[in-house]
């Protein structure tokens, strides 16, 4: 016999074969951590954020602006522009 068929005729039969309760554990820890990896990165980015604000960061590096707005930040520059619009057409502040 090879070990093919060893290995086919040993495993378990199919009703033998549950996810269980330790399955669903790791997924439920494996979806905890990165929910609480993405809450750390936002809230150190907004640190960074901040901090170039203050002037904490050498400042013969300057943060580029002379590239376009992509994905959420052109969508953000859009509204902002439609609202200044909009306070234009009406008068209101």
């Amino acid at each position: 016999m090879t070990l093919l068929s060893l290995l086919i005729m040993a495993a378990p039969e199919e009703e033998d074969v549950v996810a269980g309760w330790t399955a669903l554990g790791l997924f439920g820890l494996g979806a905890l951590a990165v929910a609480l990896l993405g809450f750390s990165l936002t809230k150190r980015l907004k640190n960074v954020e901040r901090a170039a604000e203050q002037g904490l960061y050498d400042p013969s590096t300057p943060k580029r602006t002379d590239r376009p707005a992509r994905g959420l930040a052109a969508a953000r520059e859009m509204r902002e522009q439609a609202a200044a619009a909009e306070r234009d057409d009406t008068g209101k502040p």
